[in-house]
């Protein structure tokens, strides 16, 4: 799917991503998001009655920017991508650390 980003929509969308990656709620960030794709207008307008409550969460100035582009569902469809990519790299890294530690544990005894 080929989505007509700019290079700051892409870099705003990305670090949605991995914010949402970062605090562990992917699961529920992809539900929520795969729930209003077909309603992607009123998905956007809910982002817009919920920012009293998310942006002390996300905490960044361009959320208006966010919730505009999320009106679009190709949109949508890149973030949802861009957070399971970056769910699975977690995990990987996860079971690495968590691979390394058991390594060293082994070590000891």
């Amino acid at each position: 799917m080929a989505v007509d980003l700019n290079t700051r929509q892409a870099e705003l969308l990305e670090k949605v991503a991995r914010r949402i990656v970062d605090l562990r709620v992917s699961a529920m960030a992809i539900f929520l998001l795969e729930s209003t794709k077909p309603l992607s207008f009123l998905g956007s307008q809910l982002l817009v009655f919920f920012n009293p409550i998310i942006q002390p969460i996300f905490n960044f100035k361009d959320y208006e920017e966010v919730t505009d582009m999320i009106e679009n569902r190709d949109n949508i469809e890149f973030l949802i991508q861009r957070i399971e990519r970056l769910q699975e790299e977690q995990i990987l890294r996860d079971q690495e650390i968590k691979r390394a530690k058991k390594e060293r544990k082994r070590g000891r005894r």
